[in-house]
């Protein structure tokens, strides 16, 4: 019998933040009727049906993970945070160009590669798919055309949810619940791998001792914040001695010109469009606090355990952060330019008292 719930129930049976009701109120029932229909469709017109199997067993030793669905570097990191539980795995990664540069040195895969040609498809006894999409499953059945494999989203398509919990509480179901729900949720958080080459590149910077690290610039105009000159002020002026530290993609080195040319140049360091993205954790790693908008580089912050005070539109932080993160979080319901620089302010404080009160590395 076809389950077309599928497409909107969570695989596993603890709950985590979702918009299903939001889903299920905006879409037809037909509609998601097809998507699960399609999907099942293409499984079986591609042979795959049969090789679907539920769980990863202790003979599953070489994996192949197949992640190409995730839209950006945040939503990467978020996807893929459970490879932590596969330690005793022998674990490659497929992905996209655009994502594969932040695995390189990575803990667990072993691998990463972005072209189909480069994989050896008899070394594998089991892939991870990440989600039932004809394009997942069509480089799935070309690459390890007779290799049995499990989804982690699978047919499940439509409502927002959290994805580090989504990916770790699929893991541990997949793996036969090794850990309880608490544990789960006090330990999921992303992971990334800095080279030493990379933490030698920003070594040489000879950045400041303490600072504070402000994400610029964004790819949407509603998690685009464009007061931060504000928040540098009032910052500065209980503190002159604050240093800050600007980073963020080249669409922002105009604003970060404009922060330095109005502050004093003792206090600002640009970095912004200037290193990788794993080169920047790094930087943002030696940071006492981040602020910053929801987007890739929060996520990469989240990765090297440095506090934020992250600013949230329209999906609040519960579905973007984990009880693992130490984040002082603000949102609203549509733009985060309509939260005032003093709510920002006070949760500065906040961060910087959690800073005194918890030396890194305690």
């Amino acid at each position: 019998m076809l389950n077309f719930n599928k497409t909107y129930v969570l695989p596993f049976k603890f709950n985590i933040p979702n918009y299903t009701q939001d889903f299920l109120n905006q879409t037809p029932k037909f509609k998601r009727w097809t998507k699960f229909f399609k999907r099942y469709l293409y499984l079986t017109f591609k042979g795959q049906k049969n090789l679907e199997i539920f769980s990863i067993l202790p003979k599953h030793k070489n994996i192949l993970w197949v992640n190409i669905s995730a839209p950006s570097l945040g939503d990467s990191l978020m996807d893929l945070s459970s490879r932590v539980m596969l330690k005793d795995k022998n674990v490659d990664l497929f992905t996209s160009k655009k994502n594969a540069h932040i695995y390189i040195e990575d803990r667990i895969f072993s691998n990463v590669y972005t072209r189909q040609a480069d994989i050896s498809h008899s070394k594998y006894d089991l892939v991870i798919v990440d989600s039932y999409s004809s394009r997942s499953i069509n480089i799935k059945s070309k690459i390890t055309p007779d290799v049995p494999f499990i989804g982690m989203f699978g047919y499940y398509n439509g409502p927002e949810v959290n994805r580090i919990l989504f990916s770790f509480h699929q893991m541990n179901h997949l793996l036969g619940y090794i850990k309880t729900e608490g544990e789960i949720n006090i330990s999921a958080q992303n992971s990334i791998a800095i080279s030493r080459e990379d933490q030698r590149i920003v070594n040489s910077m000879d950045l400041p001792t303490k600072f504070i690290a402000i994400v610029l610039g964004g790819e949407w105009d509603y998690r685009t914040y464009n007061q931060w000159d504000e928040v540098i002020e009032k910052i500065l002026f209980n503190d002159k001695q604050t240093n800050f530290v600007f980073v963020g993609s080249s669409n922002a080195k105009d604003v970060a010109k404009k922060l330095v040319d109005r502050f004093s140049k003792r206090n600002m360091l640009d970095c912004v469009g200037r290193f990788s993205f794993n080169q920047t954790a790094q930087i943002i790693k030696q940071a006492q606090i981040l602020l910053c908008c929801d987007g890739g580089l929060m996520h990469a912050s989240n990765a090297v355990n440095t506090p934020i005070i992250p600013l949230f539109a329209r999906l609040t932080p519960q579905m973007q952060l984990t009880d693992a993160i130490h984040a002082f979080p603000l949102f609203d319901k549509s733009d985060v330019n309509n939260i005032p620089v003093k709510k920002i302010l006070e949760k500065y404080n906040e961060a910087s008292n959690f800073v005194d009160n918890h030396p890194r590395g305690e």
